[in-house]
């Protein structure tokens, strides 16, 4: 009889195990689905660059997560300068933020008159300059 039950309680825990397991990988599943749809659905809050010189018509809106600036005209910000490198600076959006990256330019990329070494965080009002051409940045809020 006593090695019926001990048959009987390696099967019942065999089946515990295996059920743990299942309701384990389930739930790993249904949170990667969630991060995934959360990830798919974030949205990027607008931004505008237009140059200080107070020109309008200069404004432009961007909702991408990369916007290139340059003196190339397939940059998204063109630039006809010649201090301006062809592609100049990268501002992108990640890990909920707007970054300004130098590209390697010839005369570099400055965030507040001071020169941008790596990646770093810009916020609204901030002003990035480009060769010589001063741009002023605004990040609009989320519309819900």
């Amino acid at each position: 009889m006593l090695p019926f039950l001990v048959f009987i309680l390696r099967i019942l825990a065999a089946i515990a195990l295996f059920g743990f397991l299942g309701w384990a990988l389930y739930t790993l599943w249904r949170d990667l689905r969630f991060q995934s749809e959360m990830v798919t659905t974030r949205k990027i809050p607008p931004i505008s660059l237009s140059l200080a010189s107070g020109s309008e018509d200069t404004r432009k809106t961007f909702t991408s997560t990369e916007v290139v600036i340059g003196r190339d005209s397939t940059s998204d910000f063109p630039l006809a300068d010649e201090t301006v490198s062809a592609r100049h600076a990268k501002l992108s959006y990640r890990y909920l933020q707007w970054w300004v990256e130098d590209m390697q330019s010839t005369n570099g990329t400055f965030l507040n008159d001071e020169r941008v070494e790596t990646p770093t965080i810009i916020i609204n009002g901030d002003e990035i300059r480009i060769g010589q051409i001063p741009i002023l940045v605004e990040i609009q809020p989320f519309e819900q």
